[in-house]
């Protein structure tokens, strides 16, 4: 159970720190997560994957 919830800590700052790059980090605090447009989630969704993409390639030394 202690390894799901770090799992979702470490996905949720991830998840957040994709929204300051990409500027949404204000209007999350300001409105919430679910303030968020269907782009704007997909788009912080579509960049999460990729990020763990490129990790398990390096994971695999590739």
């Amino acid at each position: 159970m202690k390894k799901k919830k770090e799992k979702e800590i470490d996905e949720n700052s991830i998840k957040f720190e994709i929204a300051e790059e990409i500027g949404l980090a204000d209007k999350i605090r300001k409105e919430g997560w679910a303030g968020l447009t269907a782009k704007e989630s997909g788009r912080i969704g579509g960049i999460m994957t990729a990020r763990k993409k490129q990790q398990q390639k390096r994971d695999e030394g590739g």
